[in-house]
């Protein structure tokens, strides 16, 4: 199987890209983040027509996630248990309880359990946002967790944007980015909580070290310059870490016009 993730970054404008790659880099199922559209904007037909089943949320022009593959497409979950909401008005808010975002799904694809996950930004240390990244990540800690303890051979895929560098090799200066988020000791620590309760980052077993990033910013020509950051990971439940046998970086995929900001992660399972 190969499983890959991909924040696309509109999948209504890089469509033909996408369809065109999942033929090209051969890819049995792929985890989007950012299609930013609602459910039925979701151009659902043009991956169904290349063979894909597809599981989609969106609530608006901003975040969303989703799951296309050729392999099965069952138990289709939105949000994971306690996957909080974000209130940015919440002092003054009228809500009753703030809104969860399309942040989140999980499917289970020929007998793995796929979650494409949009972690939130964070925008800056001293903004609610951060606070919530923080919350976000807990919980999904907690969850990630429960799931192993209830089964240990389960095979599941934490795929997605995650938001964090967890190392300064995953930037191309960490002095640029020295209190700024992505990088801050909480964010990363709440990173290596996950990869603690069992979870193992592919990207870094098979391509360690600096330099290899996943995220590049549109501005100041970061892409041509190699400045990047790696923020999009696949962490892999023990059970299916021990079925990988290659990830990498589509790095091809950043190039020309009309490219997202983010590379495809690629993971290659054997049988």
């Amino acid at each position: 199987m190969r499983l890959a993730t991909w924040n696309v970054n509109s999948i209504r404008s890089r469509l033909d890209r996408v369809v065109s790659w999942l033929d090209r880099a051969d890819i049995d199922v792929l985890a989007m983040q950012e299609t930013k559209c609602r459910d039925d904007q979701f151009p659902t037909e043009r991956f169904e027509e290349a063979g894909y089943e597809v599981a989609h949320t969106g609530l608006s022009q901003w975040n969303g996630v989703a799951i296309a593959s050729r392999v099965g497409l069952d138990d289709i979950e939105i949000t994971f248990p306690g996957q909080p909401g974000f209130d940015k008005d919440a002092e003054t808010s009228l809500l009753a309880a703030p809104i969860v975002e399309a942040r989140a799904i999980g499917a289970t694809c020929g007998g793995v359990r796929v979650w494409s996950l949009y972690i939130p930004n964070g925008r800056a240390l001293n903004d609610p946002h951060y606070t919530y990244k923080l919350e976000w990540l807990a919980a999904l800690r907690d969850s990630g967790a429960q799931w192993l303890t209830a089964d240990p051979r389960t095979q599941i895929a934490l795929c997605g944007d995650w938001n964090i560098a967890p190392t300064d090799d995953d930037v191309w200066s960490p002095e640029f980015f020295r209190g700024k988020t992505h990088v801050s000791q909480p964010e990363r620590d709440a990173f290596d909580a996950i990869v603690a309760t069992g979870y193992a980052d592919l990207l870094r077993r098979f391509a360690p070290g600096p330099g290899i990033y996943t995220y590049w910013d549109y501005t100041q020509l970061r892409f041509p310059r190699r400045e990047g950051m790696k923020i999009d990971f696949i962490l892999a439940s023990p059970a299916l870490a021990a079925r990988a046998k290659d990830a990498m970086v589509d790095r091809e995929e950043r190039k020309g016009k009309g490219a997202s900001d983010h590379a495809p992660v690629v993971v290659e399972l054997a049988d």
